[in-house]
This record gives C-alpha cells, structure tokens and sequence, in this order.
C-alpha cells in the first residue's frame, strides 16, 4: 500500500530546500525530526480540503476499516465533536431538536461538545460503577421509549476494557430510526482481530477511534468513520464540521504516522496482533492462577481488580513502577495495562516476574460506592458558561455543578455541569480523590 503523506515528506526534505514557509524551526532544529514536520505549502494537501496526497491516504484508511474514513490530529476529542455536530445536524435535518442518551462514563470531551453545541442529554447509568456503563438491548430499548432520543451515544470499550454487544445495540437503535454514535477510542485494533469487533462492523452509524492508543501512531492520531448510509448524506459536510473545533495548523508528522500506519495495517499488523493477544491470554491465565483477579473483555487489555489480591491498585502500580514497568491507568481498585503488539516478549515476561513476586495478603473488603442517577436543573452550556466559583467537595452539597476537575485518565465526571450535587455525588468524588468542584453563583 502506498504511503503519499510520508513519500511527499521524505522527497520535500531530500531537496535540501530553501523554506520560506512556516514552521519557524525550517526543518533544522534540535530535536532532529524537524524534517518532515510541515505546513499546507504547494504539493502538501489539506487535511480539511484534501484532494491530494491526504485524500489518498483517508482512501486507503478507508479500504483497510471497510468504511469511510477521515483523519483527526487531534485526538478523539476533534472527532468525537464532529460526531455530536452530525448527529445534532442530522436531528435538525428531520425537524427535531437534537436529544442524545449517553452512557453515564462519557468521555469529558462529549461534555464540552454538548456545551458548545447546546444539545440535551439524557444519561444511561447501567449495571455499572462510575467508570464504566454496561446496558443491554433490553435496557437500552426501554430508554428510548420513555426518553425520544434523536441518537444514542456509548462508550465501547470502556477504560476497564468492558466490551457491549454493539450489535444487538445497534439493532434496537435501527427499529427505533435512532442514530448510534460509538466512542470507540480504545478499540482501534478491534477492526484487525480475526472476526471483526469494529463498531461500524457491527452497526454502530459512526465511531472514533484513537489510532494512537493501539496503533503504531504518534499521540493525537485518530479516525472519524462514518457508516456508508450515514456518509453518503453528511459526506459535503464532515471536514466542514470538523473546522468548527479545530487548530488550522494540524500536525504533518501525526498525518505521517496515520499514513505510514495504512501500510503497517496492511501487511504485518493482524499477524503481530494474533501473536500478542496470545502473550496477553498467557500472562492473564498465569495472573489468575497466582491469585489475581482478572476482568475479562476485550483481549488487548489487563484489567486487574487489585483489593481481592490485598492492595489497592495505587499500591499495586508504585510496586510496578519500582521496577520501570509503566500502568496506562489505576485507582483504588483496578489497574489497567495496556500491551500493544509492540510490546516484546522480554516485556511480558518483566511484567509476569514483577506481579509475580508481590506477596499477596488478606484481601481489601472495601468498595467503591455507587454512583446514584442525579438531578438536573441546568442544561450542561447554561451551567459551565454561569459564573462560578470553587468549592470544597466537602461543602458542595445541595449547590449545582458548573464544571469539575478530573485527571485524564479517565476524564469522566462524576457529577455532570447543571446537576444538583447530592450525597451521592460527594461521596464518589471524596473516594477518587476529587477534593473541589465548581458551583454555579
């Protein structure tokens, strides 16, 4: 598969030319990769124009997800926008007013773009705990029902690597003429397993995929797809839409990575996937059998819940790091690794020793509580723009949220903008450590 990002990169820098261009650096700075870091000149394309070597390479993104598919350097924060504005427009397009049920573990991003975009929500709490939103078909039909949703937006996987049956999801949104928007951010590599787990291979109507989070991408890479149908009636707009929210100056080297990716993706990625996710089910089956408790879902995550071994999973981490083996994510009870099939066999077995010497004791009886449905007087815009002022979590109560401050990971919220902050709340926010929140005046 051809790469013209990175073809146009390499024979621009092999010129030695005279750049009377941004950037400032002119390809000769310190860092050394400054070569192929570039700007819209002529030949270069536009990431949000494309008709050029960018076009070519969202073509062959396309062929390889099986749909069509654009490129953000942004992150999923740019695409999941993007998806909110076609899912808002696509309402308006039918005379409705745009009203979304989402899944309770939204990324914050989803949160700010319902701010910017004004639209509602009617939030879908599951079986689950706060970082996580597990809902069935059966649920989720009753939602829509009582609720008239113009599109349902879900979180697969989740941060703990909690996979829905998206096809059955996508099933009851598809009797009910009701648009699914998946945040597929962690699940990129879903689409290269032997039978794909790709949303949009399962009915989802669009998705993003953080390329950089499980694709050999740099940090910011990722994809907007969209389904064929949906495409065929927003395609004029998608690149519109995505202007709304984005730098003017997208990265050239993070378009490089996206397009040297497709040839990656290609050839030789399936292969090293199946050979990792074999590392991954040896190390979680000789995990189990030393003691731990391992969540299942989806194959290229380790989700340990770390109380039932005696620790917490920030005790667990600081006992990994003491030995230079880096966790994408831990909390009181879970630590998540993330391996990727470029992780080496030798790194496995680091990982495997270092748990593995860590002497388990009587186990942490202590849970997380439960975050209970809350009440809304404000729509997210009217309550994270009202003038505000920071306080105490521990004299929130009773006060509405204009906006709370979370770590990313995992940059979900526990009390949403324009909610009444209850006990509830409090009390999930005092156990993750939040310990202030912003009230609206």
């Amino acid at each position: 598969m051809k790469t013209p990002i990175v073809s146009f990169l390499k024979s621009y820098q092999e010129k030695s030319p005279v750049r009377m261009h941004m950037p400032g650096h002119k390809g000769a700075g310190i860092l050394g990769f400054e070569g192929m870091d570039l700007t819209e000149i002529h030949g270069a394309d536009e990431l949000f124009a494309a008709e050029g070597i960018i076009k070519e390479s969202e073509q062959n993104a396309s062929s390889l997800f099986g749909c069509p598919t654009y490129y953000s350097t942004q992150g999923s924060t740019l695409c999941i926008q993007t998806m909110c504005t076609i899912l808002c427009q696509d309402a308006k397009s039918k005379g409705k007013k745009p009203k979304i049920l989402a899944g309770r573990n939204a990324h914050r991003s989803f949160i700010h773009a319902a701010a910017l975009l004004d639209f509602d929500i009617e939030w879908l709490y599951g079986n689950s705990d706060y970082l996580s939103c597990k809902v069935s078909a059966k649920d989720l039909e009753k939602e829509i029902i009582e609720n008239h949703p113009t599109a349902v937006y879900l979180t697969n996987p989740d941060y703990l690597g909690n996979l829905l049956d998206i096809k059955s999801l996508a099933s009851v949104c598809k009797k009910h003429n009701v648009l699914l928007a998946i945040d597929n951010a962690h699940g990129a590599y879903l689409r290269f397993l032997e039978s794909s787990l790709h949303p949009i291979d399962l009915g989802a109507d669009l998705c993003c995929d953080s390329a950089h989070k499980t694709l050999p991408v740099l940090t910011g890479g990722a994809y907007l797809h969209l389904s064929d149908s949906l495409n065929k009636e927003w395609k004029s707009q998608v690149k519109h839409f995505m202007e709304y929210f984005s730098s003017t100056s997208p990265s050239y080297l993070i378009m490089a990575s996206l397009d040297a990716a497709n040839e990656v993706l290609d050839d030789t990625f399936r292969k090293s996937l199946s050979e990792c996710i074999r590392y991954v089910d040896s190390l979680k089956n000789t995990l189990v059998q030393h003691g731990y408790t391992i969540l299942s879902g989806e194959p290229m995550k380790i989700t340990i819940s770390t109380k039932d071994y005696g620790y917490t999973g920030n005790e667990i981490a600081n006992l990994l790091m003491d030995c230079d083996i880096y966790p994408e994510f831990y909390d009181s009870d879970y630590i998540v690794l993330m391996p990727s099939p470029y992780n080496t066999k030798e790194d496995f077995i680091r990982l495997e020793i270092c748990l593995c010497e860590i002497e388990r004791k009587k186990a942490i009886l202590t849970s997380f509580p439960k975050l209970e449905c809350a009440q809304k007087v404000m729509n997210v815009r009217q309550a994270l723009f009202a003038p505000s002022m920071k306080v105490d979590v521990s004299k929130s109560l009773g006060q509405i949220c204009s906006s709370v401050i979370v770590s990313c990971p995992p940059a979900i919220l526990p009390v949403i903008p324009g909610e009444i902050i209850s006990e509830s709340a409090i009390e999930v926010m005092k156990y993750y450590g939040i310990e202030s929140v912003r009230v609206v005046k």
